[in-house]
């Protein structure tokens, strides 16, 4: 993600005032109207219980834009929500490929770049742009309750990520739930994972299709999904029911863990379902993104 206020040289912004312009005088300052024996109030002391939160205008807003890279995830990007983009870099050689995007740039005045590899590696911090960057207004994360209001009735299979932090496992995630019809993959509280450029690069246009949901309170977030019909499956490692041999439910929500700790404690407990995927026993188990393809393949085959 970056601000539409990138400093980047390629990075034209809206213009500054130029350097040295002179600016008009400066109003008077109105005269102060205090008594002789005005005092100054006492400084609130930092641990009193009055102290107030930072004025909400202090507060770090939202990215006015982000950076997504990558042939496929920009066209999917530009097929999906081309009214989003603000700014096209792309490589020369590009150019065959991406006729239809550089037309609508120009019918509709977006700024575009024809860089060099070097540049292009430079605003993308990455060798693997495939050619091509977009600057788009960044999507909106959709809160739980709005989700769950907007779901149709019948099967539908979403997935949590519980702890999950890599945004190249978060991009093949997201191929795998774009493939298999996935409705959501929903994100704890204070998850940092977000689609960053790397994570649609990897999801090779799948990030367009699959809602980010942002979750609440675990526990509410756990009572809300049971209350509309889910049953909550973890996965293990060992101990738990072969997947192949589960009654997957068809409302579900899988949940995935980081590859060294796993499901927490707490939403492992939660789960009415500790699912395992058997194996040979070679290695101690497949890796999230892998893992997560496995079970949305078993859903869809039993709740097709």
């Amino acid at each position: 993600m970056s601000d539409s206020n990138d400093k980047h040289p390629l990075y034209r912004g809206p213009a500054s005032a130029a350097p040295g312009a002179r600016r008009g005088p400066r109003p008077p300052r109105p005269p102060r109207h205090a008594e002789p024996d005005e005092r100054r109030p006492p400084r609130p002391r930092r641990d009193e219980a009055t102290a107030r939160e930072p004025a909400a205008d202090m507060r770090p807003g939202k990215p006015k834009e982000s950076r997504i890279y990558g042939l496929n995830a920009c066209l999917a990007a530009f097929r999906k929500r081309p009214q989003d983009i603000r700014k096209l870099w792309l490589l020369e050689s590009r150019i065959p490929k991406l006729q239809e995007l550089l037309a609508f740039c120009v019918k509709h005045r977006i700024g575009y770049n024809v860089v060099d590899g070097e540049d292009l590696d430079k605003l993308t911090a990455s060798a693997h742009h495939e050619g091509v960057c977009l600057a788009l207004a960044p999507v909106e994360e959709v809160p739980l309750s709005t989700w769950l209001m907007g779901l149709p009735d019948g099967p539908v299979l979403a997935i949590w990520l519980d702890g999950v932090g890599n945004p190249h496992n978060l991009g093949a995630i997201l191929r795998s739930a774009a493939h298999f019809g996935v409705q959501g993959v929903l994100l704890p509280k204070h998850s940092a994972l977000a689609v960053s450029g790397a994570a649609a690069r990897v999801a090779e246009g799948g990030a367009e299709h699959v809602p980010l949901v942002r979750l609440g309170r675990e526990e509410n977030a756990v009572a809300q999904l049971q209350s509309a019909g889910f049953v909550l499956a973890s996965t293990v490692v060992r101990d738990g029911q072969d997947v192949f041999e589960t009654a997957l439910p068809p409302r579900c929500v899988l949940v995935m863990g980081a590859e060294q700790s796993g499901v927490g404690a707490t939403l492992r407990d939660a789960g009415a379902l500790k699912l395992e995927i058997p194996g040979s026993g070679q290695v101690e188990s497949l890796n999230v993104a892998a893992a997560t393809a496995v079970l949305l393949a078993e859903w869809r085959r039993q709740n097709r």
